[in-house]
């Protein structure tokens, strides 16, 4: 949280519970992601259609979700990718610095990334591609970050396993995720209202970011929730053993 700022009541940032494999009942959660019926194309036409709207309502989500993204992604270095990057939210978060790549399947998001790096007047590079089969060789990015994407994965756990695979030994995966709420009435209500939105939105509500993490075998460094559980922070190493020439076996 920002030097100054006051948590509002309610929304104080705490160490994430362990709910990685559990569900709000304390049931074993079998798939964290929930359902997946959408394709990579299905998601890709949603945001043909959405990719203005979100564009014009970015103001809104930066005060949402502004302090989270620049507490993970402030102090990032080197070489940076940022997977499903979309209208480009994420850019004014990140050191000037860092030799940045941003990739989303959407070509209109594309379109409304690029226009966001030139009123940034920064530099960066961007390319259309799926996360869950990201066109880079192993270990080429020193951090990879991404907001608000998994739950529009098709296979999260494929894509948080790709981004683990271009960072290099050593670098971190950096996400600000949402999920179920854990407050029980707000927790029912995005219950009550998952389907509908996911088939308007391609968006799961009630997924479990961790649980995603843990299953495609990252490493936790440290997350965090706040927003009343709905928001998850995670900082994360690529896992996997190193060998004797700093690669990492996989």
């Amino acid at each position: 949280m920002d030097a100054g700022e006051t948590a509002p009541v309610g929304r104080r940032e705490q160490p994430s519970p362990d709910r990685s494999d559990r569900s709000l009942d304390g049931d074993p959660v079998d798939d964290p992601a929930g359902e997946r019926s959408m394709s990579a194309a299905d998601i890709e036409d949603v945001y043909a259609t959405y990719a203005d709207r979100i564009a014009r309502f970015e103001a809104v989500d930066r005060l949402v979700t502004g302090r989270f993204r620049r507490r993970q992604f402030g102090d990032a270095t080197g070489r940076v990718l940022d997977v499903a990057c979309g209208t480009g939210t994420n850019f004014r978060y990140l050191p000037a610095e860092v030799d940045l790549v941003g990739v989303d399947i959407s070509p209109e998001m594309l379109a409304q990334a690029e226009e966001t790096l030139a009123g940034l007047d920064r530099d960066g590079t961007l390319r259309r591609m799926d996360a869950q089969a990201l066109e880079f060789p192993d270990d080429s990015f020193d951090t990879v970050v991404s907001a608000l994407s998994t739950c529009t994965f098709p296979d999260p756990v494929a894509a948080l396993r790709e981004m683990a695979r271009v960072c290099r030994p050593g670098g971190e995966i950096r996400l600000v995720e949402h999920g179920r709420s854990d407050v029980g009435p707000l927790a029912r209500f995005q219950e009550w209202r998952a389907d509908a939105h996911y088939e308007k939105m391609g968006c799961r509500w009630t997924q479990e970011p961790l649980a995603l993490v843990d299953e495609a075998g990252l490493t936790v460094e440290s997350s965090s929730t706040a927003l009343f559980g709905i928001i998850t922070t995670v900082t994360a190493t690529p896992g996997g053993e190193t060998t004797g020439d700093g690669s990492r076996s996989r």
